[in-house]
């Protein structure tokens, strides 16, 4: 099984349903304390289930965690054990960070990377243990341009035997030089063959920088999966930058944002952060074909510096 049948989707099923949020307790997002009151394990899991339910039934057809995101593989392998109806579910995962917060919001740190080999050898078991073979994309974490996993041989070809297997191996990238990590990562090859084929990275109204790049990576068939479209809930306020536009539209901010990177056309899914079905519900409405009017403040004239946007992200706390 391989991330194919995500090319060329359409409609609901260009967005996917990212557990970043409801799978640990602290997360750098916006309004999670109205959003979650209750962050004892079992109630993100009860939330975790309530949520992926609604996304399938409503035709939500990725699903991406972490094995940095606490306990998301164990809670989303747990939800597709007990509904078999998800047999068509496209799964992701990744790794490269540990979990460290100990399941407290407050922890001095949350998660620790390392791309080294030693941990993708844990990690890969660990992931294996909660998806089984429902694992179809299997990314490094967060990888930078100066990321030995864009260099070390070692772990390129332990990469490559998990593509052997049937998984699509690519990263996720971060920082204000994404367009760069993806670019070197395209030229990744094992035994004279592409090693990567899908990439998930930030793109919003407000970080648009690597554009080029990913259009460049879906010209060369990968699956490109967009996260953070609402900038960790920055567009998703009801005054946030997008508030002029949502007044004139009539269209809720978080359905501008998402509609705003739909409209790209490399962009094979974009990931919902929700964390309760009502979010979900008004995410989802970007997959009904709204364009963004063209006279909306001109969007992209709301673009920050790559360094301004990612200095701002880092500011931002976990709550």
């Amino acid at each position: 099984m391989t991330a194919d049948r995500l090319h060329g989707v359409r409609g609901v099923a260009r967005i996917g349903l990212g557990l970043a949020a409801l799978g640990r307790p602290g997360y750098i997002d916006l309004g999670r304390d109205r959003d979650l009151p209750d962050r004892s394990a079992e109630g993100l899991r009860r939330r975790s289930h309530a949520v992926l339910d609604a996304a399938w039934d409503a035709g939500v057809r990725y699903f991406d965690a972490a094995r940095s995101y606490g306990r998301a593989e164990e809670f989303l392998g747990g939800w597709l054990a007990a509904r078999p109806a998800a047999a068509g579910a496209v799964v992701g995962s990744k790794w490269g960070y540990t979990y460290t917060g100990g399941w407290r919001v407050d922890a001095e740190v949350h998660e620790v990377k390392d791309h080294g080999t030693a941990v993708y050898d844990r990690q890969v078991a660990e992931t294996r243990a909660l998806l089984g073979d429902r694992l179809d994309l299997y990314l490094v974490h967060s990888v930078t341009p100066d990321s030995p996993a864009l260099t070390d041989r070692a772990l390129h070809e332990r990469l490559a035997r998990l593509a052997a297997e049937g998984v699509t191996v690519g990263l996720s990238t971060s920082g204000p030089r994404q367009a760069d990590a993806v670019r070197a990562a395209l030229a990744v090859e094992v035994d004279g063959r592409p090693l990567f084929g899908a990439v998930q990275a930030t793109y919003n109204v407000l970080e648009p920088s690597a554009g080029d790049a990913l259009a460049q990576a879906g010209a060369a068939g990968w699956a490109v999966v967009v996260k953070e479209a609402m900038a960790n809930g920055r567009l998703a306020a009801p005054d946030g930058p997008l508030a002029p536009l949502a007044g004139r539209t009539g269209l809720a901010p978080d359905t501008l944002a998402l509609a705003w990177v739909l409209a790209r056309p490399w962009v094979t899914v974009v990931l919902s952060g929700a964390v309760t079905t009502g979010q979900l519900a008004s995410n989802l409405v970007a997959a009904g074909g709204q364009r963004v009017p063209a006279d909306g403040a001109d969007l992209a004239g709301l673009a920050e510096s790559a360094d301004g946007y990612w200095r701002h992200r880092a500011s931002l706390p976990w709550t």
